[in-house]
């Protein structure tokens, strides 16, 4: 399977070629000087062997500069990516994402359905993978929906505060067909960070890739005493 390349791997990459190439040429030069001190005076090396040999030396030191304007590159992308991703600080964001915190007593997502359903199915998750709590989603027509989960299990417990919590959506039509449907994370981004040279997005209690984003809009502005992170949104409470 096919996986990205960081900035940092490229970079990584990058640097071990150009070791090994600054090696190689050490090593080509005191060969070459060697073998020109010891050459036979009657039998001279061969000055198109000669030729090519200093063809070849130009070309390890060419590939030798390649390398540090690729680094460079590298370098100068990942800050161009940070600078990109600070356009997206207070814009509302709709992000293929399913992780956040529990925090305050709640954890916020948001689900889409293709098509109206008879029945959705909410699971909240732990980061083991653990169901610890289910129940269905209010909301079934055709959209994206907002949820906020409690943070009680389905037996009534109250989990602590700092956890990572996951959403799983199922939902099926009145024919008891399936629908198609998908956990997402949307609200007001207010920062960006940087992980192995790739930008993340901080969404309320949750930090995504950038690449995640589905969707980009400008939110009215907002009173000062209004902190929400979802204006204009409606919120669905979970319901067992």
């Amino acid at each position: 399977m096919a996986t990205a390349v960081s900035s940092v791997d490229a970079s990584g990459r990058l640097n071990s070629g150009t070791t090994m190439l600054a090696s190689n040429f050490e090593t080509f030069l005191t060969l070459l000087t060697t073998q020109m001190k010891n050459q036979d005076p009657l039998s001279p090396l061969d000055s198109n062997e000669f030729t090519a040999q200093l063809t070849q030396m130009a070309g390890v030191e060419q590939q030798l500069l390649t390398n540090d304007l690729l680094t460079s590159l590298v370098a100068a992308q990942a800050a161009g990516g940070l600078d990109n991703a600070a356009n997206y600080i207070g814009r509302q964001v709709t992000a293929a994402w399913t992780a956040t915190s529990l925090e305050g007593g709640k954890a916020n997502w948001s689900y889409e359905l293709g098509g109206a359903a008879a029945d959705v199915k909410l699971q909240v998750l732990d980061s083991t993978g653990k169901v610890v709590w289910e129940g269905k989603g209010l909301e079934t027509s055709t959209g994206l929906h907002d949820f906020t989960w409690d943070g009680k299990t389905t037996q009534g417990e109250q989990l602590e505060d700092g956890g990572v919590y996951t959403l799983k959506v199922s939902a099926t039509a009145t024919g008891g067909g399936t629908v198609d449907s998908q956990a997402l994370i949307r609200g007001r981004v207010t920062g960006v960070e940087m992980y192995d040279g790739t930008p993340y997005l901080v969404i309320g209690d949750s930090i995504l890739p950038l690449s995640t984003v589905l969707s980009l809009n400008e939110i009215k502005e907002q009173a000062d005493n209004d902190d929400t992170e979802n204006p204009d949104v409606p919120t669905e409470e979970a319901a067992a």
